[in-house]
């Protein structure tokens, strides 16, 4: 049997996203209707969004089998594949959300 990832199950919300899950179960929250070409305009960001956002390189590395057993624990406790966290890593260093001193 296949074991199905949820990324849900160790999901942390800060406290905005929490204030908003709790205002939704007491009902408060409520959804209002928006127009056919509303939701085309939205979803058409959406799609080209996606569209840029797009996985399409490959990256094969060679790395400590301890620095891979460490991500993959780090991972693991935040609900992520650890293939993920690596790729976000990456991603935050190439937009220079993350700096390293190098020479």
């Amino acid at each position: 049997m296949i074991k199905k990832f949820n990324r849900f199950k160790n999901l942390r919300l800060d406290l905005e996203d929490q204030a908003l899950s709790d205002s939704i179960e007491r009902g408060e929250f409520t959804v209002e209707p928006i127009s056919k070409s509303e939701s085309k305009r939205l979803s058409d960001i959406a799609k080209y969004t996606l569209a840029l956002e797009k996985k399409d390189a490959r990256l094969n590395i060679r790395m400590k089998h301890s620095d891979l057993r460490a991500i993959r624990s780090k991972a693991s406790a935040n609900g992520l594949p650890y293939q993920t966290l690596i790729a976000m890593l990456l991603h935050h260093f190439a937009i220079g959300k993350v700096n390293i001193q190098l020479k």
